[in-house]
């Protein structure tokens, strides 16, 4: 009962009498204690989620002192030198290739930090899988990369730990480490009986006890022993886990762990001799044992079906052929806690929190090996416990995360090799999973068929399932060691060659000859992943290790067993010779194992290839499949298996695809060519015709039946051969290139076809030109395979291509930088055939061929549409010479003769391409002449002369040999048949039966089938006579002789007279090309120009060939003058038939149909264009005509409006409005400028911050709070304007509707369904025209130009009677507008207009809703869109003109439509500002009773407020000389305001100097006109009373720190006054079409003022420009002024600096910017992925920065949503007005939110070259672009987002 006791006692003291205890010699009383207690603490009966039981434990661990500082100290003994720090999916960690050993090496980002990675190949990535830093690990990485941190070995210097610090731990942990298991066992029932919510359960109240492990874990090197050693001793382990002791409930525990053994196939020890199983093989293969006969009734009847040889034996007799060592199995009665722990952690599925902490154990090396081995004897539970999982994605990850920290180790991996046989393993649980997923092949003979093929349908292979063995297996063989210990081992290359022929043949097609298929499968993709991942990628593995001389012998011990398999394989479908029809698999690993291995051999490793290939029968097998893919490319693309729908297609694409093809399509070619060169060149031949099934179209009859295609089918799979057989001959991949030349070439063809960005191009060739790469599927990124010497590829890149940088166009498409081909590139190294090789798209080659005939045109070569280029080949390596005979063989030139013949005849069915690619095989031959040819003497005569067309084999003889007569089957329909004479009449005569006995006879199939007859013998040994042999098989009857040329039924053949040579037939073709008899002379062919035939047409394609044949041989040289002199005489054609004027008359006509349609496209393109040029040009301001659609450009007439929807033109009226189609939106970025024109910059640091203040927007709003609290309300929304935050901008396209012609296009659009990212119901549409958006109409103010005439006549009245007449107009009441649809348009606008902006931007008074109020927003409106003009402009009017944003201007509009509204408000004529600027009223006291508040003083008002006041209120249409009474007048008030505001600035003593200096003036004749005098006036009234000038003292001398000059003031004066003049000159060009004149910066004051009239005319006095010479004064200005200021100084209540505040309002606002960002994207990404948002003080899962004003919100944060807006849509509400501009820091691209769309607008940051990297996947450095940031400041400024970005969709308030 000490227990019981002790448990009452405060634990910390218990802790630490406990530890004295234990320190004693004689410690059994303590050990006895402690264990009593541990007893009842640690019961494993209490629930799992009490947390006494974890604070004795801490408590007890730290025997007596608090638990942080004994972390603190166990932490001071660390000696550990690797970093270790385990992460989980989606941490960002950094990868350096220059420092990394592994490719799957990874840093966090503190160790990649503090490493000196400079000018490294790195990259960031976010993982996926998880993973653990490397730094400090010189296994894995070079030590040069490691952090300053894990640099120094600190283990040496680190003291030893006492022995009594973690004596405790030794005590307690294991004890902990038990109850954690027995919670295991205890929470584990069968998964059929549980559901894996139960799982989870125990797992959650398992949390805090192992996230407590994980804590010790991280206190070092020191606590990770005692846990290593807790963990790995067998003795404690069975201790404590047995069920021996009395303990019922542990008892039962044991009990149910020792059931979930026995249920995952586990057997311990003791039963072993009950297993029938025992010894069958190491521990995973009776493990496996339920896996082998997983469908007993499928083996068994196999067996039943093919007796001995059955399927089931066979993999039982692979299975004993790998016995190696039963021992593995006794290791798997669990020996230790590790062990037990692994086997749980597997059991449950891999939680995330017990991988972390067994991960986090890896930095101890005891622990790290012991493990390893643990893991790999679990390796085959780990596979059936990922093959049952739902979630075997999740479990793929967790997997993965822990053996690549295993398996990438070479050191660990090789020992682990040595003690438990982890190939055998890792072969065997791959071969045993694949097995639980096989199906009969049906390839070939569908019902003897023995061989089995995994089922791509199945979960297995759809899910990628095996992904974590077969990467493990990758993983392993990376390491020279493993992979040499691989390779020796015979027994495991046959399994794993039986392994890969479970995929050879799978996913077989057939082809759909009836019906369209039903159901496309998907399947295909999972075929070609599981072929690529399972088989090529250990393939290149082990091919990496086989690289030099030394290792020739596991090459060929590699292809033997290739042979081997592929033997058994053709043994068990049953293959005679023929293949069967209508299927094609795109599946064949073992052909490409022994393809990819031959080639090594020959090319690294010097074997000789003969001695690595089989009979010539088993070639003929092997060629068979490849070419039969080959053909079957063909035919999907001639679109014979189009009943099989898409899918069919797809595999065809994907098998030449980039990632694939270097696996598939080039090892196919490969294995053909290396057939091709060995075997009969006749047979190979006539095999491929015969492939492609286009044998029958191969006579010279004019017409043929064809039983295998249909008429159209028959050009395409002809060009299909004819292109096969010339890339099989001119492809040199493996043939003799070396690996650069390889590179260069696939870099070539990809840059042909298109402009590449950096990484499409790594991307592209990385995986086709360098097989060598492994590409391991790395557990952080599988896709980012590692391309080694990509340094070379840099170096390769700038000797091929040239960079574009990347450009705007100005519609904003972003462009990405590119690299195109050099010019040299094009001329020399364009090769069409590799291009045609590599698209995945037909396209793509007309692409590249487009390409390249601009190149042409460009550089003056060649003007014409360009043939592909015939491209000189690298020589062939010697053992492939044979390949050569292929093109001097009978065959071969008896099909090119009958092409040639058939093409000059324009036999149906014939093209330019066929033409095109019998010129390349014919130059190919020319140029690869048979080795033993010697310069013929005179013709050659052979013995069977009569039985074949050519006396020899080589092509250069055969060229001119003259075929007279050929005998062809024709069909009865056959025009050749009524050209003969009926034999019957001359038979006799002796010239008809000479021409018979001549007659040449081919048919290509009957060839095919004695050389097939011929190897067989061969190769049996009996040696028939050849010619007997011969005419023994030609036997037609054979079901693949098609009724083709074969002379078997006399009448149904016929003679044909030929009489050509294929010289002569060329020379024909050249005629006919280039369109003119005897274009050809002999001579033109000596000259040795040989650049000029590099590059053209078919024309010099013939000049170069015939060429080339001139100067190899003098018999053709000979002929070809022959040919051309019979041709040139001028005499006329022997007989022009019919036919051949019909020909010429189609090319006439084609001629000129071609010449119409070119003029038809060249007239499109033009009205295109001038269509485009008035509809479209939001994008260029510069070009444009100004389209000022309310001046009258015919005085006489109203103005018209074209309508663009029903096209009428026509006036606007008040019955029938017309409208111009506007963009209301609410902006501001008026409220964002500063003073400075310095942009803010981006914090990137906690010290920096970003202070709102200052801005225009912060400044009005204090302005206008200040003005409420001493002004009446009324008096103060007068002063100022509102609009800088949320005003409203109205922009238009200029183009106009009827506004019920609108109405209807909107129903319209409503009941469109397709609506593309606006929505109709909140008004919005795109321009019927030009299709930029809008929102709203605003009406045409119908108006006839005549009345401009009276506006603008130059008024002769002085200034006073002016000013009269202004009072007078606005005492007018205005003419309330009559009810017309002009009106309730005009009405819906305005509502328009204030629905536009949130309310809290309209609503400034004290009530809101009132008349003031509305009054206020109205007159905002005008003024927001007119500064927002002005910023557009530069913020000057110095360049003056129509800019764009005037030609796009409706101001005008704008202005009548307001001013209908406002006139519905008068201004009340005691208040009226007008009176109190032009008349000199006696001061009213006010009353002390009346408690209402004063008016404004006028020297607080804004000005430009006023006039745009005044102009709105007063009658329209306003006569421009009363505007420019009203700018005169108010000029005068800006002005003294400006002297005030100077007057503030100075110091006491200089306004004294100034004050005396100018009292002096004002007795001058024009004093009113001297600043001086108006200076010492206002100076003198303003310190009147309660003078303003007492402020604070310091306050001032902020304000000024210069001395004040005359020059000075005048400048500071014009300043002042000069955001007035442009304002008001803008409103004078809008309202009356005055012109603005463009003027140097130092003039536009001057130029300004006499534009508005301020100058007088008449004298323009000689002295220097000062502004006081614009004031124009109605009454005394001394006076007015001192009545202005009296009301400034009469507000006693206010406080001095108060109203110095008001006094100094400076007009200036530098133009708007967004944020300065930092050059380097880290510097944000660092500071601010980590940062927590200060809304929820988490870390966002998408941050965001605002880059206007630099907020850190949360991206679709949950955490910050309020009312269901999220942060970013609230932000963009709160500082835009709506328009918001965020960056996601995770993402590194920009988003725009404007209203209720989003949209992605692109990214400033691009990498070295010149590409943006959405989401960070590549994890490139990148760089600040500074021109893609001006543009997107420009588009916020100009508010063209609507216009310029087209991807826009509905964020419903989710961002």
């Amino acid at each position: 009962m000490m227990a019981a006791s002790l448990l009452r006692r405060d634990k910390k003291s218990t802790a630490a009498h406990l530890k004295a205890d234990l320190n004693r010699t004689d410690n059994s009383s303590g050990v006895r204690q402690l264990q009593e207690l541990l007893d009842s603490v640690l019961n494993p009966e209490k629930p799992a989620g009490d947390t006494e039981a974890l604070d004795w434990c801490k408590y007890l661990l730290a025997g007596g002192e608090g638990f942080e500082e004994f972390c603190k100290t166990v932490r001071s003994y660390d000696n550990a030198t690797l970093c270790g720090l385990v992460w989980t999916a989606n941490f960002v960690a950094y990868r350096c290739r220059t420092c990394g050993i592994s490719p799957c090496m990874s840093l966090c980002a503190e160790c990649f930090n503090n490493g000196d990675h400079t000018g490294h190949d790195f990259n960031m990535f976010r993982s996926q899988a998880g993973g653990a830093c490397d730094c400090g690990d010189s296994n894995v990485m070079r030590e040069s990369g490691f952090c300053r941190r894990h640099r120094l070995k600190t283990g040496e210097n680190v003291p030893s730990v006492p022995r009594d610090l973690l004596l405790m731990s030794e005590m307690v942990l294991p004890r902990f480490i038990v109850c954690i298991i027995q919670y295991l066992r205890d929470g584990y029932t069968e998964p059929d009986s549980s559901t894996e919510r139960d799982l989870q359960k125990v797992l959650q109240q398992l949390v805090p006890q192992i996230s407590f492990l994980e804590e010790l874990t991280k206190m070092g090197g020191a606590m990770r022993t005692v846990l290593t050693k807790i963990l790995t001793n067998q003795q404690t382990f069975k201790d404590l886990s047995m069920g021996q002791e009395e303990n019922v409930y542990a008892k039962k525990n044991y009990d149910k762990y020792l059931l979930a053994l026995k249920s995952s196939g586990l057997v311990p020890a003791e039963d072993k001799a009950t297993e029938p199983a025992a010894g069958a093989g190491p521990a995973s293969l009776s493990l496996l044992g339920a896996a082998a006969a997983a469908s007993p009734d499928e083996s068994s009847k196999e067996e039943e079906q093919d007796g001995g040889q059955s399927v089931g034996k066979r993999k039982r007799v692979k299975l004993s052929s790998s016995t190696k060592d039963t021992s593995i199995m006794d290791t798997l009665k669990h020996k230790c806690f590790l062990e037990e722990l692994l086997f749980w952690t597997i059991k449950y599925e891999f939680p995330q929190k017990m991988v972390t902490f067994l991960l986090n154990m890896l930095p101890d090396q005891d622990y790290k090996i012991a493990f390893t081995k643990t893991f790999v004897q679990h390796y085959a539970f780990i596979m059936k416990t990922l093959m049952k999982s739902h979630e075997s994605d999740t479990m793929s990850n967790r997997i993965v995360h822990i053996s690549v920290q295993l398996f990438s180790n070479e050191e660990l991996a090789r020992h682990v090799t040595e003690e438990c046989q982890l190939l055998d393993v890792m072969v065997t649980v791959l071969l045993y999973m694949m097995e639980s997923c096989l199906i009969k092949s049906e390839l070939q003979d569908e019902e003897n068929s023995r061989h089995v093929v995994v089922n791509c349908g199945e979960a297995l292979l759809k899910n990628n399932t095996y992904w974590p063995l077969v990467s493990d297996f990758i993983n392993i063989l990376s390491h020279q060691s493993v992979a040499k210990r691989f390779l020796e081992d015979h027994s495991l290359l046959v399994l794993w060659m039986s392994f890969v022929s479970f995929f050879q043949g799978m996913n077989l097609n057939k082809r759909e000859l009836n019906e369209h298929v039903e159901f496309e499968s998907q399947t295909y993709y999972a075929a070609f992943a599981a072929e690529l991942e399972a088989c090529a990628q250990p393939m290149w593995g082990l091919i990496t290790h086989c690289k030099v001389k030394e290792t020739q012998e596991y090459t060929k011990t590699v292809v033997r067993y290739c042979l081997e398999t592929l033997e058994l394989w053709f043994d068990a479908i049953g293959f005679v010779d023929e293949p069967a029809p209508n299927q094609v698999t795109f599946h064949l690993p073992l052909h490409r194992y022994y393809a990819m291995f031959l080639s090594k051999a020959v090319k690294c490793q010097g074997l000789d290839l003969d001695c690595l290939l089989p009979d010539q029968e088993m070639l003929m097998k092997i060629m068979v499949h490849p070419l039969q893919i080959q053909a079957s490319l063909s035919e999907i693309h001639s679109n014979m298996w189009v009943r099989n729908g898409l899918q069919i297609k797809g595999q065809a694409m994907t098998y030449v695809q980039s990632h694939f093809c270097n696996s598939m399509i080039d090892p196919d070619i490969f294995l053909l060519q290396v057939c091709a060169s060995r075997l009969d060149p006749d047979y190979f031949i006539s095999s491929v015709f015969e492939r492609f099934k286009v044998v029958d179209l191969l006579t010279m009859a004019s017409q043929h039946q064809n039983a295998l295609l249909d008429s159209e089918q028959e050009r395409p799979m002809l060009e299909g051969a004819l292109t096969f057989l010339v890339i099989l001959l001119s492809l040199r991949i493996h043939l003799g290139m070396a690996d650069d030349e390889i590179l260069r070439a696939e870099m070539v063809s990809q840059l042909c076809m298109n402009d590449r960005t950096h990484s499409s191009l790594l991307d592209l060739i990385s995986f086709s030109a360098l097989p060598r790469s492994v590409h391991i599927p790395e557990n952080p990124n599988p896709k980012s395979g590692i391309v080694p010497g990509s340094c070379s590829f840099e170096e390769m890149l700038s000797a091929v291509a040239d960079f574009k940088a990347p450009v705007f166009e100005p519609g904003g498409s972003m462009q990405q930088g590119m690299y195109t081909p050099k010019a040299e590139v094009w001329e020399k190294e364009f090769d069409p055939i590799m291009v045609i090789l590599r698209t995945v798209y037909r396209r793509d080659v007309q692409s590249a061929m487009d390409r390249y005939a601009a190149f042409l045109k460009q550089s003056g070569i060649h003007s014409g549409n360009p043939w592909p280029p015939y491209k000189e080949r690298t020589p062939l390596h010697p053992c492939y010479r044979g390949l050569v005979k292929l093109l001097h063989c009978k065959t071969l030139h008896i099909v090119i003769f009958t092409l040639l013949y058939k093409i000059s005849l324009d036999h149906q069915n014939m093209s330019e391409h066929v033409l095109c690619m019998v010129l390349y095989l014919i130059e190919l031959g020319l140029d690869n002449p048979v080795q033993e040819e010697r310069e013929e003497e005179g013709p050659r005569i052979e013995e069977h002369c009569q039985d074949s067309w050519f006396p020899g084999t080589s092509l250069l003889s055969n060229l001119h040999h003259l075929i007279n007569f050929v005998r062809v089957k024709v069909p009865e329909t056959a025009p050749e048949v009524k050209k003969e004479t009926p034999p019957g009449t001359s038979a006799d005569t002796s010239a008809f039966g000479q021409n018979l006995r001549e007659a040449q006879v081919f048919s290509l199939v009957a060839e095919r089938r004695r050389k097939f007859q011929e190897i067989i013998n061969r190769s049996s040994g009996g040696e028939a006579g050849q010619a007997g042999a011969g005419a023994r098989h030609k036997r037609p009857l054979s079901r693949w002789a098609p009724p083709g040329a074969g002379a078997s039924s006399p009448p149904a053949t016929e003679v044909l007279e030929v009489r050509e040579s294929m010289l002569s037939l060329l020379i024909k073709l050249h005629h006919k090309l280039s369109g003119r008899q005897n274009s050809l002379s002999a001579e033109r062919l000596d000259e040795p120009a040989a650049a000029r035939y590099a590059h053209g047409d078919g024309v010099t394609a013939i000049e170069r060939i015939l060429a080339k044949a001139a100067a190899r041989s003098r018999q053709s040289r000979r002929s070809i003058q022959e040919i051309c002199a019979e041709a040139s005489p001028p005499a006329p054609p022997k007989k022009s038939s019919p036919a051949d004027k019909k020909t010429m008359d189609k090319e006439e006509r084609r001629q000129k149909a071609r010449e119409r349609q070119q003029k038809l496209l060249a007239e499109f393109a033009s009205r295109q264009k001038s269509f485009m040029e008035t509809a479209m040009d939001v994008e260029s301001p510069e070009a444009d005509v100004a389209m000022d659609l309310g001046v009258a450009e015919v005085p006489e007439s109203e103005v018209l409006y074209d309508c663009v929807i029903c096209g009428q033109s026509g006036p606007s009226t008040d019955e029938r409005p017309t409208g111009l189609v506007v963009l209301l939106q609410a902006s501001s970025v008026l409220g964002h400028r500063c003073r400075s024109a310095q942009a803010k910059k981006l914090p990137t640091s906690d010290e920096e911050r970003i202070y709102p203040a200052d801005t225009c927007g912060a400044t009005h709003d204090v302005r206008l709070a200040l003005l409420q609290r001493f002004f009446k309300d009324s008096s103060c929304l007068q002063s100022v304007s509102i609009g800088w935050d949320g005003g409203v901008y109205v922009q238009t396209c200029g183009h106009t509707l009827h506004i019920d012609c609108h109405k209807s296009y909107m129903e319209s659009l409503r009941n469109d369904q397709v609506l593309q990212g606006f929505s109709v119901d909140k008004g919005e549409f795109t321009c019927p025209l030009c299709r930029q958006f809008a929102n709203s109409v605003l009406p045409c103010r119908p108006g006839r130009g005549t009345e401009a005439g009276t506006w603008h006549a130059h008024s002769s009245k002085n200034t006073a009677a002016l000013v009269k007449e202004v009072e007078d107009l606005q005492d007018q009441p205005g003419p309330f507008p009559t009810e017309s649809n002009l009106s309730k348009e005009m009405e819906s606008v305005i509502k328009d207009i204030k629905n536009t902006t949130q309310k809290k931007y309209m609503d400034y008074g004290k009530n809101p809703g009132s008349p003031d109020n509305d009054f206020l927003f109205m007159y905002s409106v005008a003024r927001t869109n007119l500064e927002l003009e002005l910023v557009h402009r530069g913020g000057d009017l110095c360049c003056g003109g129509a800019s764009a944003a005037a030609k796009r201007s409706c101001l005008n509009q704008l202005f009548h439509v307001l001013a209908m509204h406002m006139r519905l408000y008068s201004i009340d004529s005691a208040y009226n500002p007008w009176t109190r600027l032009t008349q000199i009223t006696p001061s009213r006291h006010p009353d002390p009773c009346d408690d209402e508040r004063p008016e404004v003083p006028m020297l607080f008002r804004d000005v430009p407020s006023l006039l745009i006041i005044f102009v709105l209120t007063m009658p329209q249409p306003l006569r421009k000389e009363h505007f420019t009474c009203l700018v005169k007048v108010l000029y005068t008030l800006q002005y003294v305001q400006a002297i005030a505001a100077l007057s503030v600035k100075f110091s006491p003593e200089e306004r004294q100097a100034w004050n005396t200096s100018g009292a002096l003036k004002k007795n001058a004749c024009n004093a009113e006109k001297s600043w001086e005098a108006l200076l010492s006036h206002v100076t003198s009234e303003l310190s009147k009373g309660k003078s303003v000038y007492e402020a604070d003292a310091e306050e001032v001398s902020m304000l000024s720190s210069s001395v004040w000059s005359p020059q000075s003031i005048e400048f500071s004066l014009q300043q002042f006054c000069l955001p007035f003049l442009r304002l008001s000159s803008l409103l004078q060009h809008h309202l009356y079409g005055d012109d603005l004149p463009g003027c140097p910066r130092e003039e536009e004051f001057s130029v300004l003022a006499g534009g508005l009239g301020l100058l007088p005319q008449s004298q323009q006095p000689c002295g220097p420009f000062t502004s006081a010479r614009c004031l124009e004064w109605v009454v005394c200005p001394f006076e007015l002024t001192s009545q202005w200021c009296a009301e400034v100084t009469g507000v006693t209540e206010m406080q001095a600096e108060q109203t110095l505040t008001l006094l100094v309002q400076d007009p200036q606002w530098a133009a708007p910017h967004l944020l300065q960002l930092p050059e380097n994207y880290n510097t944000i990404f660092q500071y601010y992925h980590r940062k927590t948002c200060t809304a929820c003080s988490k870390v966002p899962k998408d941050p965001a920065l605002c880059l206007v004003c630099g907020t850190f919100v949360c991206l679709k944060g949950l955490c910050c949503k309020q009312h269901s807006y999220c942060e970013c849509v609230l932000h963009s509400q709160h500082c835009g007005a709506a328009t918001g501009i965020f960056l996601l820091i995770n993402a590194s691209v920009i988003i725009i939110i404007r209203g209720h769309r989003f949209c992605l607008w692109g990214s400033v940051y691009l990498d070295a070259h010149g590409e943006e990297d959405r989401d960070l996947r590549r994890g490139k450095p990148l760089f600040l672009c500074e021109e893609r940031y001006r543009v997107l400041e420009q588009q916020w400024v100009s508010h063209t987002f609507d216009h310029i970005n087209k991807r826009w969709g509905p964020h419903y308030n989710g961002l």
